[in-house]
């Protein structure tokens, strides 16, 4: 019997799936033939049971790492609903008995699925126990938080690479709901994929309406944001840009008699959760909340999602409004801006690497012995972000390298001050690729053209007719798509091109009159066609 055919008949028999998406199933196929894969799947479309099938066809245990507690806990009780076969949780919320009776099972052989948070495989004694059991496959759920590049980044995935080549590269499935190329290609170089494959849905969701609205004024925005809440009906979120602002928020809505709660990482773990908590069940009807609110929340009829604030990228945007509409009914996915919001993010992400820091590093490794992190930033004098950071950059930059048992020591080439300047080279073209997102963010906002057509196309996604189901299209300002332009100056989507000053890149979109290219070590640029036209700017890469 195929493996499809294995894969159908687990699904129906034991989770009741009679029918599987394309992605799923292709996906499903290559996880059970044992080969690593990157799945990338909207919001609702079911990316839990990539790996839920295929690791009952394996031997041992599939380990499921997980960057919320919360998302642990709604994927374990998922599972425990079918009665397929024991998931188990090791954290640092459980009582240290029901840790050791989590191990036990794990050593027994009986639990089919262990959550764990990147943190937990920090720790030498959790890999080595993981290890002895065997893993069948390694889930990297909410994947792109192992880049940089992702929204939600977590330093703690940077080292997943290394505990995967410790564990003996088991299969790893690495599953996310939004990744534009960079951030596909930082996933794959940080976990290490090998011979890997990539299962792209459409990033299409039709079902969301899109609109954005552009103010002079802080003030009327804000009461703009809370008219817009007080006259929408079902459950919602609003995204704000700082804590203070969903505090503001939240208290505004509630003294308008709107069930409203605030929502920040700044908020002890047990108010997050009891936020979380009231939202699925209903009690509240809005959350307001910094970007630390939504992975893995499974409430499938939200019916809006506004921003108050443009976030620093459409890949965070995406994944945002991605909560609403997961039942498939309408729902609004609305932007209220104001030009000051580019400055502000640009702010926040003006960090600028600490030559310092690595010097630090290579000093703490001049001796020659392998050191682990956390030794390394003992003897430097670094916190763990610094240290973290430092060492990412000088390990990119080819100064220091990983043991299979997560030691470093440096290479020698380059080294002294030709490898911190190399780090610091590294970290200033990610700073202007950051700044190339964030301008792309903008031009989304302000765009007057189909917001669905800009949206895709920074994913790498060409559509050519407007939606009809966005602001521009019901103002009649999106323009038809005219493939034959961006032909006539010889640029297509997909295509590998060479500009004279940024290098090489790959068009991603092209429209009437421009084209987006991403080159790698520049980030997103925008090109007037009749500029690349007459003055040859892309020429195919070589």
């Amino acid at each position: 019997m195929s493996t499809r055919s294995d894969l159908r008949r687990t699904a129906a028999d034991t989770f009741g799936w009679t029918r599987l998406r394309p992605e799923q199933l292709e996906a499903m196929e290559h996880a059970a033939d044992g080969r690593d894969v990157l799945a990338v799947l909207p919001t609702g479309s079911g990316k839990s049971a990539i790996y839920q099938v295929p690791a009952l066809l394996r031997e041992g245990p599939t380990v499921v790492v997980s960057p919320l507690i919360a998302l642990q806990h709604d994927q374990r009780e998922g599972l425990a609903e079918t009665g397929s076969a024991d998931a188990v949780a090791v954290n640092s919320v459980q009582k240290a008995g029901e840790n050791r009776a989590a191990w036990d099972a794990v050593d027994a052989g009986t639990a089919a699925y262990v959550f764990l948070a990147p943190e937990q495989l920090a720790n030498d004694d959790v890999v080595e126990r993981v290890r002895v059991a065997g893993p069948a496959l390694f889930v990297v759920d909410e994947a792109h938080c192992v880049s940089e590049w992702g929204h939600d980044f977590r330093p703690d995935y940077l080292r997943l690479g290394g505990v995967i080549e410790r564990l003996g590269h088991p299969p790893v499935v690495a599953l996310t709901a939004t990744a534009a190329p960079p951030v596909r290609a930082d996933i794959v170089e940080r976990l290490g994929l090998r011979d890997h494959s990539e299962v792209l849905a459409s990033f299409d969701r039709p079902e969301l309406h899109l609109a954005a609205h552009r103010y002079a004024d802080p003030d009327q925005r804000s009461a703009a944001v809370e008219e817009r809440v007080v006259e929408r009906s079902g459950p919602g979120l609003v995204y704000c840009a700082t804590r203070k602002d969903t505090v503001a928020h939240a208290e505004a809505l509630r003294a308008r008699g709107v069930a409203a709660a605030a929502y920040h990482a700044g908020l002890k773990r047990a108010v997050r959760e009891d936020v979380h908590e009231r939202f699925l069940s209903g009690e509240l009807t809005v959350v307001v909340a910094t970007s630390a609110f939504g992975m893995g929340i499974d409430k499938p009829d939200v019916r809006y999602v506004l921003h108050a604030a443009a976030p620093a990228s459409l890949d965070a945007y995406y994944q945002e409004i991605g909560r609403a509409g997961r039942d498939g009914d309408p729902a609004l996915a609305e932007l209220h801006h104001h030009p000051r919001d580019a400055d502000l993010q640009r702010f926040l992400t003006a960090r600028r690497p600490k030559p310092d820091a690595l010097r630090a590093v290579l000093a703490a490794l001049e001796d020659g012995r392998p050191r682990r992190p956390k030794e390394i930033g003992e003897d430097g004098g670094l916190s763990p972000a610094r240290r973290t950071a430092a060492l990412n950059l000088l390990e990119q930059a080819g100064a220091v390298a990983a043991d299979p048992e997560g030691r470093f020591t440096a290479t020698g080439a380059p080294a002294g001050e030709a490898a911190v300047q190399r780090g610091v080279e590294i970290a200033e073209r990610r700073r202007e690729t950051v700044r190339s997102r964030i301008e792309m963010m903008r031009g989304y906002a302000e765009s007057t053209d189909c917001r669905r057509r800009t949206l895709l196309g920074y994913f790498g996604e060409q559509r050519d007719e407007p939606c009809g189901n966005c602001d521009s299209c019901e103002a009649g300002t999106a323009r038809d798509g005219d493939p034959g332009a961006a032909e006539a100056a010889g640029v297509g989507t997909r295509e590998a091109v060479r500009h004279p000053e940024w290098g090489e890149g790959v068009v991603m979109s092209t429209g009437r009159d421009r084209v987006t290219v991403l080159f790698a070590e520049h980030g997103y640029k925008t090109l007037a066609l009749d500029a690349v036209r007459e003055n040859d700017l892309l020429r195919p890469a070589e």
